[in-house]
Formats: C-alpha cells, structure tokens, sequence
C-alpha cells in the first residue's frame, strides 16, 4: 500500500465497515502497524495482506475465532479444517448434480409421470424442512400486538375461540416463524411471567442493530443490554418483551 492506508480508505477498498475493521483491532486479529502524526489508525501492506487472508477464510465458512487460530497458532490444523470445508461442498455440489440428472431425465423423457418424478426428487432433500418456533405467553393477543409495535415483527394469523381470546398467533421474523402458544398446564407450558425465569432466548438477525435499538426503546421496550460488539463476532442487544422472554436483536461484525 506504499505509505499506508488509514481504516477508511481500507474499509472502502475491502467492502468492510470501520465499525468491523475497530472490532478486529480490539480482538488482536488485525491490529494495524502504524499511527499518523494526528494519531489515525495507518495499514501498511503487510496489514492488508493480512486483512485479505482474514477474508478468504471467512468466505470459506470459518468463524472469526478459527480464522485467528488458523493465522496465529501453528499447532492449528488448517489442513483438516480445509479437507472438511471440501467435503461439505462436495456433497452439496454432489446433491445438486443428482438433481440436475433426474430434472434432465424426466424433460428428455417427455412422457415421464410427474408424480414420480416428485417422488424422486423428494428423496434429495433433508427430512426436516422448516423450523417453526413457539414461545408461551399468558395474553397472545397482547403479546402478538406488542411484538409488532414494539420489535417490528411482521403479524401473521391471529386466531380466536368463540369467546374472542386469542388461542393461536404468528409472527415472521426474517425467514422463520414463530407460534405464539397459551399456558398449558398439562404440557408444563408457562410463560416467563408465570414462572418467574425465562428458559429460553430469541435471537434475530436486522439491518441495523442500532437503529432497531432504538426504535423498540421509543416503543417502550425493557433493554437488558444496549448494543455491543461480542467477541463472537456480533452487535448485539438484547431486551425482554412483555411477558419476559429475552430477545437478542444482532448483525454480524463483518
């Protein structure tokens, strides 16, 4: 880089943030090699072929806490690591080779019964095919407009007993959904309410944790922890809804 690179101009030229570059500093990963006579962060090449390997691993799937090992400790088995990165995009690359063969087959076959080429290609994919999550709460009424206004989750069916109360509801957040579910004794259901201690946590994934943060306090939320860049490699905050189920609203670093 010749003189060097202030974290601006490499946040521009890796497609990263300042706030993930200041992030990689204060975990050691990428620690930059020089300081400007007014104090500014300077990058010198070393820094940003540095930088450069950080990326290439984290392409290859690896958390940040891997990438720092793979770079810094020479007992660290890149090798295997690799070799075990390469067989998981083998069978995938392998899956959709299989499926491009029976798709290829049934349109040359013309003819081919579709029912068992659904059949066929049904046996490439997993068994599981959508996770659906349900928390508990006394009022699901209350709870599914709360979660709306309040953590800007998009409403989904709501539905009521012949008395009016709400005995089902839905939210998306994202690609998942989430089922809100009454108190049910005889499945020892309780809401965090009722039992005084949450034994399960939300987490969601947004655009802008910060924004978000502020958004669900103007809507009146209880904020457990403000934003903060965790060592595992997310802004985070977290907050409880009303019944006291802890959300966790985050972003990845880079």
């Amino acid at each position: 880089m010749g003189t060097g690179h202030r974290v601006g101009e490499l946040a521009q030229a890796s497609g990263l943030t300042v706030r993930t570059l200041h992030y990689y500093e204060q975990i050691g990963l990428l620690t930059p090699s020089g300081r400007s006579p007014a104090g500014h962060r300077i990058y010198d090449d070393a820094d940003e072929a540095r930088l450069y390997r950080v990326s290439l691993l984290r392409r290859l799937g690896m958390n940040l806490a891997e990438v720092q090992r793979a770079l810094d400790d020479p007992a660290w088995d890149l090798t295997s690591a690799m070799e075990a990165h390469l067989a998981a995009l083998d069978a995938r690359l392998d899956a959709t080779a299989r499926l491009r063969s029976k798709v290829a087959g049934a349109l040359a076959a013309g003819g081919t019964d579709l029912v068992a080429v659904l059949e066929e290609l049904t046996t490439l994919e997993p068994p599981a095919q959508q996770r659906i999550v349900l928390l508990v709460y006394r009022d699901i009424g209350a709870a599914h407009a709360w979660l709306v206004r309040t953590f800007g989750l998009v409403p989904g069916e709501l539905v009521r007993d012949a008395g009016g109360r709400a005995v089902h509801g839905e939210l998306h957040a994202g690609d998942g959904v989430i089922w809100l579910h009454p108190e049910q004794e005889s499945y020892r259901l309780a809401s965090p309410r009722s039992l005084g201690a949450s034994t399960a946590s939300m987490a969601v994934l947004v655009d802008d944790v910060d924004a978000h943060h502020a958004s669900a306090v103007e809507a009146g939320a209880s904020v457990r922890q403000e934003p903060v860049d965790q060592d595992y490699g997310y802004r985070v905050y977290s907050a409880y809804d009303l019944d006291g189920h802890l959300w966790s609203f985050m972003r990845p670093l880079d």
